[in-house]
């Protein structure tokens, strides 16, 4: 079965995130110069993003994607919507990623809604 270049590249940050494998995440997935770009905030260079994605990661607790909602790449891109399971409840995000040569130069990311995880 044969998958598209940024299909793969999606799929390896889903499985990244999901494993809580920062270490990995930023080694495989993004450049030397990467930046992640967000409305309050923007990093650059691996360093930085490890900071982010460790934080971002105690923040969630965990993630497990339920839904990959819309996605759309072009040779050196790819954007998506995704519905994820996080210890608080449910997360609809989108995020944007510019790739060269299979790594990430700039990660644009958001929220476009959350529904908390109802206590009895």
């Amino acid at each position: 079965m044969s998958t598209t270049p940024g299909k793969a590249f999606y799929d390896r940050q889903v499985a990244f995130l999901e494993a809580n494998d920062v270490d990995g995440l930023i080694a495989n997935q993004y450049a030397e110069d990467a930046e992640i770009i967000g409305f309050d905030f923007n990093y650059k260079g691996r360093e930085a993003l490890h900071k982010h994605f460790v934080a971002y990661m105690q923040r969630l607790g965990f993630i497990k994607l339920k839904s990959t909602d819309k996605f759309t790449e072009t040779a050196d891109t790819i954007f998506f919507e995704a519905t994820v399971q996080v210890a608080g409840g449910e997360a609809r995000v989108y995020d944007a990623f510019v790739l060269r040569n299979g790594k990430a130069t700039h990660h644009f990311t958001g929220l476009l809604g959350f529904t908390p995880t109802q206590q009895s």
